[in-house]
C-alpha cells in the first residue's frame, strides 16, 4: 500500500523517482480505507530532507499511511522556507484535539544544551505529555530519544569525549523483540551525536527494556509500556550522504574533524559512502508500523487513551 502525502510536497517527486508507491491526496479521497495516521514532529533544521527520509520509510510497507507534519511554534526555523512551513506544517495547538496511531519525534542539533535551555523545551514537554493519551505508539529518534527518556523517566544524557559519528554494527539483545523480528545477527545504523545515555541508568528502571545495542555506539533501542514508547539513539532514516554532508559542514569549521567511522571505503572522503543500513532501516520501520501501530491501535482512533 502507498503513503498518502500532500500533492505538492517536495518528497512526492523524490519518492516517485525512487519507485516508492506514493498516493496523493487527490487519489486517496476515492478509497474507503482508514489509513494509519502518523504525526511527525520535525525538529531537524533540514526539514525537507528529514520529512523525505521518514516518508520514504513509512511508505515502503504494505500499509496505507497518512503522515502529518508539525513544527514547534516556539522556535523559528532558519533553514526551511516559511512558505514550505505554511504549506505543509501545522503547530501543536492546531492538532492537539486529534488522536494519532503513531508519532515520530525526530532528533535536533541541540544536544549540548541542557534540556531546560532548549528554546522549545516547554512546548516539547507538552507534546510528550499529550502523546500518552492521544497517540498509540511514539517513536523517538536520537535527541528525541534522549528528550523522551529524560522527560518520562528522568534519565539525563551524558556528554561524550568526542562526537560519535559513523555507521556502527549492532546486535539484538532481547531476542523476543518483535521490533527486531527478521533482523540479521549484526545490523548497521548511522549515529551522529555528542551525547549518549548511560546504560546503567536505563537498567535501573524496571519499566524500560533495552532491545539492541552496539559495542561502539552503546544502547540503540529501548522500549517501554509494551511498545507505546520506543527510543532509538541512532539515525536509521539517514540518506547515504547525510553523514558526509555533516562531516563537510563540521570540517569547514574545524579542519581536524575526524572522518565518520565505518562510512567511507578506506576512510577516504573522496569515495562514495558504503550504504549498509538501508535494509535494516526499512525492516525497523515496517515492524514498528505493523506490530506496534497497525496490529495494536484501535480502529476507532478516538478511543486511544
Amino acid at each position: 500500500m502507498p503513503i498518502k502525502i500532500p500533492n505538492e510536497l517536495p518528497a512526492v517527486r523524490t519518492l516517485e523517482d525512487e519507485n516508492i508507491f506514493v498516493m496523493t491526496e487527490t487519489r486517496a479521497v476515492t478509497q474507503d480505507i482508514r489509513p494509519l495516521k502518523i504525526l511527525i514532529l520535525n525538529l531537524m533544521p533540514t526539514k525537507v530532507d528529514t520529512e523525505t527520509q521518514l516518508c520514504r520509510l513509512l511508505g515502503n510497507t504494505p500499509l496505507q499511511v497518512e503522515p502529518e507534519l508539525i513544527h514547534t511554534r516556539s522556535h523559528v526555523s532558519k533553514n526551511t522556507p516559511e512558505e514550505h512551513l505554511l504549506s505543509f506544517y501545522r503547530t501543536f495547538d492546531e492538532i492537539r484535539e486529534n488522536n494519532y496511531d503513531g508519532l515520530v519525534i525526530t532528533g535536533a542539533p541541540v544536544e549540548r544544551l541542557p534540556f531546560s535551555e532548549v528554546e522549545y523545551w516547554e512546548e516539547l514537554k507538552d507534546i510528550m505529555e499529550w502523546s500518552k493519551t492521544h497517540v498509540y505508539s511514539t517513536l523517538h529518534i536520537c535527541w528525541g530519544a534522549q528528550a523522551g527518556l529524560y522527560y518520562h523517566y528522568g534519565i539525563d544524557k551524558v556528554p561524550l569525549e568526542r562526537k560519535l559519528s559513523g555507521v556502527y554494527p549492532h546486535t539484538v539483545e532481547y531476542k523476543r523483540s518483535i521490533l527486531f523480528r527478521g533482523f540479521d545477527d549484526v545490523f548497521y545504523v548511522p549515529h551522529s551525536r555528542h551525547t549518549g545515555i548511560d546504560r546503567a541508568a536505563i537498567e535501573a528502571i524496571p519499566e524500560l527494556r533495552i532491545l539492541a545495542s552496539s559495542p561502539e555506539a552503546g544502547v540503540f533501542a529501548v522500549t517501554a509500556n509494551h511498545g507505546r514508547q520506543i527510543f532509538l539513539t541512532g539515525h536509521a532514516e539517514y540518506d547515504p550522504d547525510t553523514l558526509k554532508k555533516e562531516y563537510l559542514r563540521d570540517r569547514h569549521l574545524d579542519p581536524a574533524t575526524p572522518v565518520p567511522e565505518h562510512y567511507f571505503p578506506d576512510d577516504d572522503p573522496s569515495r562514495a559512502p558504503l550504504v549498509r543500513w538501508r535494509s535494516a532501516a526499512n525492516l525497523l520501520f515496517t515492524n514498528w508500523l505493523n506490530y506496534f501501530v497497525y496490529q495494536s491501535t484501535p480502529y476507532d482512533i478516538s478511543s486511544i487513551g
